[in-house]
């Protein structure tokens, strides 16, 4: 056979590569066992409850490169890339506060940074485990000790993000990985370290810096210049910066191309001049809050941008109009601000433009299709402002597909061409007091939406017989009328609270579906609803948050409605609900929210199973709930919030509620308190309301309240309720208990309330009370306390009408002063009963003039007895007659 030239290089090609190959197989070069030990001794620090790491062992066959993670060169064995993120779970609902995401399976233990002797390491990723500490050795000095020479200076990638548990209080050994190019510490805790900026602007070759969520503070507001030579990405958003935008961050030499502030603290203005940042791609600064002043026109030069979002602010003025030149824009998020003024045209030109949103903002003229004109690319629009006139041509067809559109404000009629948004899944229509006629397009066009929501608006429809379509439908405020409408299965979330609907729930929850109904919320709330519970309640075993509160139904619960085994958050109040409840709560195992105030439910409660409940919050004020408050209710450790008021209740306070533990442990979740359910456009939560001296304050705001009030409940307050370290609230305010308040008030550091007026309490307030720093509401009136109220700027700062009704009582802020305080002259001597001589004498001379006079008076009377006869034969004539008469009726009455 002919081999031809061409052949004979292809045949000595392949033999090459099939040799390079072998070699790589049979000659690959073992772990170094330098690297391997590095490896085991990190490993014995971690805890692995998923066997993760089962690999990482010296007995096994297999060598230290083929570990789990691990990556190693193959010509010299040494280790070069460790990559072990853990990907959590997510769950569809969770609480607020709790962890968002499950990581009962990721790496945990001690995080040590030994890892950083690997010599040859380039690529080290942590990310999103569980690890609850870090381990220094002796890398946290400044001078890089524990790194020999070369060591780790070809680490290129480090992410440690999301370990949230871990607090690092210094970043010195950062500035010793000279080859670092990424860098992500973001929601690791940094609070303690001042000078984060100065260890990581020493890296040279730093690309991305990521430390969002980090709770860092300082952020060297007056700093002219940064070292940043390589910076591209600067990553801070979500910490604690309380300051003006950094000077340095406008005069940064590198061609940084992302900067992200968003959701911190920043105040003040935009620089007036552009500075050196014309490179920048992406500008974040929404959720400051507090950043203000007009957005500066050097904006509009910067050529490159493509994101640039000012959301969530107090800016003002008017648009500038040179934005318009941005041809690069792709998001422009201008967000609920105070900007005025018109909608500039030249926004129109942006052809690239994807998002654009305005709403929220004080916007005035008309707006057009010359305003949206050249936006082929345009997926979400927003606009709202009260003084902003919708014109649009009706017969005009935009050049775009929305996905999203937000409209406020609309007068007149909706405009006609968003009947042409075939693509449109989410759609916010608020504040409006446009015509939705014909209504039966307007519900048909709803069908084709995921997201729907109605809100404020003037639609005064009949919902009778409508069909709901869309996954989440939030219609609130609308004046909605007549019955309920009909679901479709792919209804998640429904929400028609406050509106005018009526009606039985039957149509709404009865009717039957040719699929299984996926309802996860409903939301009937603060309607004229009536009629009884339906008993259909087993068909929607989905539903984990149901609110009907403030309508006007009666009855009993259904048995039925005990089927709904996932159910997390229950409102039933404001009703007219009657009968017992015994066997609700044992149904309910994963409840967290129960509302049943201000309805006629009577019974004890003391026959309720309160073992094994995970409840946080039960409502159960204004019924008729009668018998003593079992110590059984003490099992209920998850409990952060009890509420009791108004009912029928005596005995006395259990002496156990410090087996509440979430009302003492401070580990207890009191960020925010609600039940989330994440969403591809927004997130829902549902959150509790507490009434407190007549203010209904939220429980995402307030977490921590016990009320008992206005019950029969006897007897002296237990020291264990002043155990609970967590309560911010406390009233037992209405009842009959005695005693006095003990000293150890002053334990419940973070009492914002307290009320415990209208008792029979009596004694001193204690000293320990003037230090609750946080107390806002203070009643202690109409009891038997006695003494002065005790001195500090707490206690003081509040009027007489806490104190009012305890005559004993004196003091600041009293007028009433106490005895001992009673002086004009503090230089004039005291007797031993704390008055001053001047007044004792004054009153010493009074009370002897009185005897002397009284014994004169008397001495007088029996002279004239004496000496004269007449008087004195009718003197005693009149004694005779007195002792007869007290004779007679001492004996009558024995």
């Amino acid at each position: 056979m002919d081999v031809s030239p061409s052949n004979t290089k292809f045949i000595l090609l392949w033999l090459l590569c099939s040799i390079m190959m072998f070699n790589s197989v049979m000659c690959k070069v073992p772990c170094n066992e330098k690297d391997m030990n590095i490896l085991l001794n990190f490993k014995n620090g971690v805890i692995d409850p998923s066997g993760m790491l089962s690999s990482w062992t010296w007995f096994t066959e297999l060598d230290c490169c083929e570990w789990t993670g691990i990556m190693c060169d193959n010509i010299t064995g040494r280790v070069t890339q460790l990559n072990l993120p853990c990907h959590a779970n997510h769950p569809s609902v969770f609480v607020v506060g709790d962890t968002p995401d499950d990581k009962s399976h990721c790496l945990t233990g001690e995080l040590s940074l030994s890892l950083l002797k690997l010599e040859f390491l380039s690529y080290l990723d942590f990310s999103n485990n569980n690890f609850k500490s870090v381990k220094y050795d002796s890398m946290g000095s400044q001078n890089c000790n524990g790194l020999s020479k070369g060591n780790s200076s070809k680490l290129q990638y480090l992410d440690l993000s999301y370990n949230y548990d871990i607090l690092i209080d210094n970043l010195r050994w950062i500035s010793c990985l000279s080859s670092l190019q990424y860098l992500n510490l973001g929601g690791i805790l940094l609070h303690k370290e001042i000078d984060w900026l100065q260890s990581v602007s020493k890296l040279p070759s730093l690309l991305e810096l990521h430390l969002q969520s980090c709770q860092l503070q300082n952020i060297y507001p007056s700093l002219q210049y940064a070292n940043f030579t390589s910076l591209q990405v600067l990553d801070l958003a979500e910490n604690d910066f309380i300051s003006e935008l950094p000077t340095w961050l406008f005069n940064l030499s590198c061609d940084i191309s992302h900067i992200d502030l968003s959701q911190n603290h920043f105040r003040g203005k935009l620089p007036t001049t552009l500075l050196n940042i014309r490179s920048i791609k992406s500008l974040l600064l929404s959720a400051n809050y507090n950043l203000q002043g007009p957005i500066p026109d050097w904006i509009g030069q910067l050529e490159q941008l493509q994101e640039l979002d000012l959301s969530y602010n107090s800016f003002s003025g008017p648009i500038p109009t040179n934005l318009g030149n941005l041809s690069s824009l792709i998001e422009l998020n201008f967000l609920s601000n105070h900007l005025n003024g018109k909608f500039p045209e030249s926004l129109g030109q942006l052809s690239n433009l994807e998002i654009l949103r305005l709403a929220e903002n004080s916007l005035t003229g008309i707006v057009s299709e010359k305003n949206l004109l050249s936006l082929s690319n345009l997926k979400h629009f927003s606009l709202s402002s009260p003084s902003l006139v919708y014109d649009f041509d009706p017969e005009w067809v935009p050049p775009f597909q929305l996905q999203g559109t937000w409209l406020g404000f609309v007068s007149g009629k909706l405009p006609s061409w968003l009947f042409t948004q075939s693509s449109l899944k989410t759609l916010t229509i608020e504040h409006s007091s446009a015509s939705f006629e014909p209504l039966d397009k307007f519900w048909n066009f709803s069908a084709q939406l995921d997201y729907f929501s109605l809100t404020n608006n003037t639609i005064n429809g009949d919902m009778s017989n409508v069909l709901i379509n869309s996954k989440f439908a939030w219609l609130n405020s609308n004046n909605l009328r007549g019955g309920l409408p009909q679901l479709s299965p792919n209804v998640s979330l429904l929400n028609l609270c406050n509106n005018s609907l009526s009606g039985p729930l039957s149509p709404l929850l009865c009717h039957k579906m040719k699929e299984k109904g996926n309802l996860v919320s409903l939301v009937l709330s603060m309607n004229n609803l009536s009629g009884e519970l339906p008993n259909c309640w087993m068909d929607w075993k989905s539903l984990i948050h149901v609110d009907l509160g403030g309508n006007k139904l009666t009855g009993k619960i259904p048995h039925s409605m005990t089927s709904l085994s996932n159910l997390l958050s229950l409102h039933l109040n404001v009703n007219m609900f009657f009968g017992e409840v015994p066997t609700l709560l044992e149904n309910f195992q994963n409840l967290l929210i129960l509302n049943l105030g201000e309805n006629n439910f009577s019974g004890a409660i003391s026959k309720w199973k309160w073992q094994g409940i995970k409840v946080k919050a039960l409502q159960m004020r204004s019924n008729q709930f009668s018998g003593n408050i079992p110590p059984q209710i003490c099992q209920l450790s998850s409990l952060m919030v009890l509420d009791l008021a108004n009912n029928k209740l005596s005995g006395p306070v259990p002496n156990c509620l410090h087996n509440m533990t979430a009302l003492v442990s401070d580990t207890a979740s009191v960020d925010k308190f609600g039940i989330r359910i994440p969403v591809s456009v927004n997130n829902f939560i549902f959150t509790l309301g507490l009434n407190i001296k007549g203010t209904e304050l939220p429980y995402s705001n307030l977490v921590h309240a016990i009320d008992l009030s206005s019950n029969n409940i006897s007897q002296t307050m237990p020291l264990e309720i002043f155990m609970l370290t967590r309560l911010q609230s406390l009233n037992l305010s209405h009842n009959r208990l005695v005693g006095s308040i003990p000293k150890d008030i002053g334990n419940l550091k973070q009492l914002e309330s307290i009320d415990l007026s209208n008792n029979r309490l009596s004694g001193e307030i204690p000293q320990s009370m003037s230090t609750l720093s946080f107390l806002a509401v203070l009643n202690l009136s109409f009891n038997n306390f006695m003494g002065k109220i005790p001195l500090g700027t707490q206690l003081q700062s509040f009027t007489n009408l806490s104190y009012i009704g305890n005559p004993q009582l004196c003091g600041p802020p009293l007028t009433r002063n106490c005895r001992h305080d009673e002086t004009t002259d503090n230089t004039k001597p005291m007797t031993e009963d704390g008055d001053d001589v001047d007044r004792f004498e004054v009153y010493s001379c009074f009370y002897m003039g009185l005897g002397i006079g009284f014994a004169v008076g008397l001495l007088g009377v029996l002279s004239v007895i004496y000496f004269n006869r007449a008087c004195n034969h009718a003197y005693f004539r009149f004694l005779d007659r007195f002792y007869v008469t007290i004779i007679q009726k001492w004996n009558s009455v024995y």
